[in-house]
């Protein structure tokens, strides 16, 4: 999963998210989110808030790659700022991962399908209607 917490002043803060669901190996394919899947999800938010984006971003190999770099570049409204190398007590999102997985630790799930159905009733539940 892939999250934002998103803020606009006047308004309650938002979740967008995406689930990434890895159905098995295949050679030279990557398990989790590309630098596209990244930045599709830093469009929606852009589209949903109609203004410019401040991103504070962790260190994860694939936000500081090349790749990631030249994506960014290419959306005038969006500005980043990276955290500092090791900083989980700066990035609110860390807390949203936690929140999942504690309740989810001792679950048997059949199939992913069902563990992704569970995880957005979860994050419905909390926050309200998400995307």
């Amino acid at each position: 999963m892939a999250a934002l917490i998103c803020t606009k002043a006047g308004h309650r803060p938002r979740l967008i998210y995406r689930i990434h669901l890895d159905r098995g190996p295949a050679t030279g394919r990557r398990k989790g989110f590309t630098e596209t899947d990244y930045a599709r999800l830093l469009d929606a938010a852009h589209q949903q808030f109609g203004g410019p984006v401040v991103l504070v971003w962790d260190n994860l190999n694939t936000h500081a790659s090349r790749t990631m770099h030249d994506l960014i570049a290419a959306r005038l409204w969006l500005t980043v700022h990276q955290l500092p190398l090791y900083a989980p007590e700066l990035n609110p999102v860390e807390g949203v991962g936690s929140y999942l997985k504690r309740p989810l630790a001792n679950l048997t799930k059949h199939s992913l399908d069902q563990l992704t159905g569970l995880v957005k009733t979860r994050l419905k539940r909390k926050t309200g209607p998400l995307n």
